[in-house]
């Protein structure tokens, strides 16, 4: 399980003013407390890179996005530090992105649950192809998209929310994800998903940075206690973490 948990990682590359940050675990992209870290400190790191002027964040691979907290890891977590201390992870990575005074633009070319949807409500704007379901399946494990739900509440309202945690088995393709505001566009194939990407990227690495700073200052007014909320929402999911009803809910699912 250790050698599970600590595989995966982030790799950065920065060309004509176009930053990009990857992210990549063997269990479909999923997110362990080490690439979460990791995550959190690239984007941050990058946000102060004044060879960046916009930043790509995306995943590795070309089927999942996202899957989501580690398995392997939720099910390792014994007492309640460090079970709050995982879900900061997810907490640091979401106010990372919105502390960036950078546009981060996401390409999503697959599937995200849980914190991928999270993740993908955290950037910018957000680009992805027709296979990109989404799906927050925190409750059937016993838990909830506590921290996540911010992120996600912002960008795609509070009842289209409601629904996704709610009935959190169900699968939401990628066009009712469009419409509820969460991916900008929708396409084909990941061809023509990175030639979009790559000609946005372009046009805001041109554009004035002040600009792009001050605005994305305006996009993000009314989250400026996200640190202390999102805090007191890991807070919660390392309590649940810890119940019977969520350990015997978590190896379910990893026997299937």
């Amino acid at each position: 399980m250790t050698n599970i948990i600590e595989q995966g990682g982030v790799s950065t590359d920065i060309e004509n003013g176009i930053g990009t940050i990857t992210f990549e675990h063997p269990k479909s992209n999923s997110l362990p407390g080490k690439v979460l870290k990791e995550l959190a400190d690239t984007i941050t790191a990058m946000g102060q890179d004044d060879r960046a002027k916009v930043i790509i964040l995306k995943s590795a691979g070309d089927r999942a996005f996202c899957a989501g907290a580690s398995f392997d890891e939720l099910i390792s977590i014994q007492d309640y530090p460090t079970g709050k201390e995982f879900f900061m992870g997810f907490a640091r990575v979401i106010n990372a992105a919105r502390k960036c005074p950078k546009f981060i633009i996401g390409r999503v070319q697959g599937k995200a649950v849980g914190g991928g949807v999270g993740m993908a409500s955290a950037v910018d704007y957000c680009l992805a192809t027709k296979h990109s379901s989404i799906k927050l399946s925190e409750l059937a494990i016993g838990i909830g998209p506590f921290v996540v739900g911010p992120a996600v509440e912002r960008k795609i309202g509070k009842s289209a929310m409601t629904e996704l945690a709610i009935n959190a088995t169900e699968w939401r393709d990628a066009n009712w994800a469009a419409r509820k505001g969460l991916y900008v566009e929708v396409f084909e194939n990941t061809e023509l998903l990175d030639e979009a990407v790559g000609a946005l990227a372009n046009r805001l690495a041109s554009s004035n940075p002040e600009a792009m700073k001050e605005l994305k200052e305006v996009f993000w007014q009314g989250a400026e206690n996200w640190d202390e909320l999102l805090e007191k929402r890991a807070e919660l999911s390392g309590k649940l973490v810890l119940s019977d009803f969520t350990v015997n809910a978590i190896n379910a699912f990893k026997a299937k």
